[in-house]
């Protein structure tokens, strides 16, 4: 726990060859515990690597409690379950649209307006947002884009990415329940 103190210390001053050894200590065992939770061995390396990414980027403003080897894998099983449960909400509507549910015309002209109407709810709802917030939404959102990607594109960290997703997220919620709870 020391040593890994002393090392971490120099990672936050910028040291690489500190930085490496974290990286070839924790590497492949981090790969093998996320591809234990995900099943899949190259969406476990891409989990592992961008946590390093993160990781060396945002190390000046590291703040790690305890060892540096529990900080590396409760980051990986939160990156690890966080894309299960992605996969598993894509993989159920996947399997609605295949079941026909979601290209069936709406017949109910009721239904329809309904639709139409929560769909300018949600266009008016986007257009109000900041401008960056917006672009993240739509980045993440239509063009399929992660985190990661979107912070170096943007120039921006990981966390405000998150953050402006959050809120994002957070007026679309309030807004539709708003239009809910008026119906």
């Amino acid at each position: 726990m020391l040593n890994e103190l002393f090392i971490l210390t120099k990672i936050k001053e910028g040291d690489i060859k500190a930085f490496e050894e974290i990286f070839r200590r924790y590497y492949s065992p981090l790969c093998w515990y996320a591809a234990g939770i995900t099943g899949e061995m190259e969406v476990a390396e891409e989990i592992v690597e961008e946590l390093f990414y993160v990781f060396w980027k945002d190390r000046e403003h590291l703040q790690i409690f305890q060892s540096v080897k529990s900080y590396l894998y409760k980051s990986v099983r939160n990156e690890a379950l966080q894309y299960c449960q992605h996969k598993e909400v894509k993989e159920r509507y996947r399997e609605y649209v295949l079941a026909g549910n979601a290209t069936e015309p709406v017949s109910d002209p009721h239904r329809q307006m309904e639709y139409e109407e929560l769909q300018g709810l949600i266009r008016h709802t986007l257009d109000k947002l900041p401008g960056r917030r917006l672009r993240i939404f739509e980045m993440h959102r239509m063009e399929g884009k992660k985190y990661a990607e979107i912070a170096s594109q943007l120039s921006l960290s990981v966390k405000t990415v998150e953050a402006e997703m959050t809120k994002a997220l957070r007026t679309l919620r309030n807004e539709i329940d708003n239009y809910i709870l008026t119906k």
